[in-house]
């Protein structure tokens, strides 16, 4: 079973319970337009590949965390795209959350996936029980305060928001969530800091590359709403540095990621994949800047 094919069974297993006699249609209606069809999934697929580099021994718990991880992640786009945040009418190339059920049904569809997926991260860990009280605080981590997505998205209610912090807060602390929790579900023990390191860069180069389309990109190409960021007046990077200057510093967090991946088993195999994802993105820039700067 490939990767992808993990990550998508994982979670309707998942999702699966909530279409029991007695549960309210819409809103498991509503829970499953949140999470399907796929997005990207790159930060389940980051958990699972830190987990095969680290020589996983109990690939249910991987593949729970993985999908504990993109429900969290869905929870998060539900609640953004909300009118009182980013007030978004598509995401994923179909209608958000919001504007196909209602304002109602998306709060409560966002809280349910944050239900479900600690549901599906303690279910998971029958077998490595010992494992669980360090991956419940690493993603509890990933989304909170402090540091997590929600501080992330409170820093836009204040009157400066710091936009290294806020970068690692919206997007780099859930990447550093993904990349932790795959070593924990693998058993590694109390050595995870240069996997936070690992997470945390890949999280704050994608966040870069996700300003960049927000600038250069349309909303058919995205599949959502585009020119969020200057509406909203949060901080992007590509308005604060220029368009060169969010390469470059793309190239080196791209760079330092890889530098930071521990000694494992299968080193090289992430060094890989990692390359290959960076290109991903590098593509989907730059057919957006081609489109941008084409001539009539």
């Amino acid at each position: 079973m490939d990767i992808s094919d993990r990550i998508e069974r994982a979670l309707r297993a998942a999702l699966d319970p909530l279409c029991a006699p007695g549960a309210p249609p819409r809103l498991v209606a509503a829970v499953y337009h949140s999470v399907f069809p796929a997005g990207g999934r790159v930060r389940p697929e980051l958990c699972i590949r830190v987990a095969m580099a680290c020589d996983e021994d109990q690939p249910e718990l991987t593949d729970g965390v993985a999908a504990a991880i993109e429900l969290l992640h869905c929870a998060s786009l539900v609640h953004d795209d909300l009118p009182c945040f980013d007030a978004a009418t598509t995401r994923r190339g179909q209608p958000s959350t919001h504007r196909a059920f209602g304002e109602p049904l998306a709060v409560l569809a966002g809280d349910e996936l944050i239900i479900v997926a600690f549901e599906t991260l303690a279910s998971s860990a029958v077998a490595a029980p010992h494992r669980l009280g360090r991956l419940v605080k690493t993603l509890g981590r990933g989304v909170g305060v402090p540091g997590g997505i929600v501080a992330g998205q409170g820093w836009e209610s204040e009157p400066a928001i710091p936009a290294t912090l806020y970068r690692r807060m919206k997007t780099g602390a859930l990447f550093e969530a993904a990349a932790v929790g795959g070593a924990l579900a693998a058993g590694v023990g109390e050595d995870t800091e240069a996997w936070r390191g690992f997470g945390q860069r890949i999280g704050e180069a994608y966040q870069v590359a996700d300003d960049v389309l927000d600038v250069l990109s349309t909303s058919a190409n995205a599949g959502k709403p585009v020119g969020r960021d200057e509406a909203l007046g949060r901080p992007n990077v590509v308005s604060d540095m220029g368009l060169g200057a969010s390469t470059r510093l793309f190239d080196q967090l791209v760079e330092a990621a890889i530098d930071s991946i521990p000694r494992c088993a299968g080193r090289d195999g992430l060094c890989a994949w990692t390359n290959h994802m960076v290109d991903r993105i590098r593509r989907r820039t730059h057919v957006s800047y081609s489109q941008t700067h084409a001539h009539p």
